[in-house]
């Protein structure tokens, strides 16, 4: 049988989220990178900033023109939020066939795309060519309060905090290593991005407040839950199990994750189900990467289903292997 080969390209691949994507891509079987759009780094080997890739591939200064008449099977838009609507326009009006993967926040409130968080979503999968991935943080608390939604008595209250890289590549305090030492900094305390994303998407109320600490990678969320019924710990842990039975992304513990045991990981870890007195209330804690399963490996997910492959394709089998070995 012929190899089927899919052509991916990228537009906004200076950032982290990027060079993440063309790690995923060099090593897919069946994908290959078709170009890189990237004004900042025009003309420069693709192999020069990313050692994983090989070959003599430049970064290019691409108009939203020149990226829909490259004619990729698959374009991902690595762009900050609002600068995603004339690139689909153009891509829209040349080549509407192509699949695109939009990681900003531009069009996650859209039903015209399908939002693809797949532990939760892939059920609304139906060949959709416009996805929407979903923010870091809306990752990591969705996978949080999913298996108790029908049971909350309260809006959950999420506390959260994110490696500097979240905050991308242009300067500001939340990515200066130097005003982050020995701090912690909180932002956007009420009405960010993902807590109304999220409160979509559950359909409930979610409180959210976020921050930034040192580190460089990885995303911890510590959620508030209440509970309409009293629970035990051990009936919630197996619950998560059983909800993500089969998912080899999202992984169960016993206790509180670590935010420095994800890092560089692809999968989220979900844990500590600490239950105060009388059983109504529950602290679980999430963790992911920030760059990976909040970003460039849920953006392969999203792809791999979209041209029939299997999801986790090109993901460091290892490590897959190894969660499911350690599986319940």
């Amino acid at each position: 049988m012929k190899d089927i080969r899919k052509t991916v390209g990228i537009v906004g691949a200076r950032g982290h989220t990027g060079a993440e994507l063309i790690r995923l891509i060099a090593r897919h079987p069946s994908l290959e990178l078709a170009f890189v759009s990237s004004r900042e780094l025009d003309g420069q080997r693709v192999a020069d900033h990313v050692a994983e890739f090989g070959g003599e591939l430049r970064y290019e200064n691409l108009s939203h023109e020149d990226v829909a008449n490259k004619r990729a099977d698959a374009v991902v838009l690595a762009l900050p939020n609002g600068k995603a609507a004339e690139i689909v326009a153009a891509i829209d009006a040349t080549a509407p066939e192509t699949i695109v993967v939009d990681l900003s926040a531009d069009h996650r409130f859209d039903e015209r795309w399908y939002y693809g968080l797949p532990e939760l979503t892939r059920s609304r999968y139906a060949g959709q060519r416009r996805i929407s991935n979903p923010g870091c943080y809306a990752t990591a608390m969705q996978l949080a309060i999913a298996p108790l939604k029908a049971d909350l008595a309260a809006p959950p209250v999420c506390f959260g905090v994110s490696g500097y890289s979240g905050a991308g590549t242009t300067p500001s305090d939340k990515n200066d290593p130097e005003k982050l030492r020995d701090n912690l900094m909180p932002y956007s305390l009420v009405d960010h991005v993902h807590e109304r994303e999220v409160t979509r998407q559950l359909g409930l109320p979610v409180e959210f407040m976020p921050h930034v600490a040192p580190h460089f990678r990885g995303i911890t969320m510590t959620v508030n839950l209440w509970l309409q019924q009293a629970a035990k710990a051990d009936a919630l842990r197996e619950r998560y199990r059983a909800f993500y039975a089969g998912e080899p992304l999202v992984r169960v513990v016993d206790e509180a994750p670590w935010v420095s045991a994800i890092a560089g990981r692809h999968h989220a870890e979900i844990g500590g189900f600490a239950l105060a007195p009388g059983g109504k209330r529950v602290v679980i804690v999430a963790t992911l990467d920030n760059l990976l399963k909040g970003a460039a490996t849920q953006a392969m997910q999203n792809l791999n289903r979209a041209f029939g492959f299997d999801e986790t394709q090109g993901i460091e089998a290892e490590e897959i292997e190894a969660e499911e070995a350690e599986r319940p």
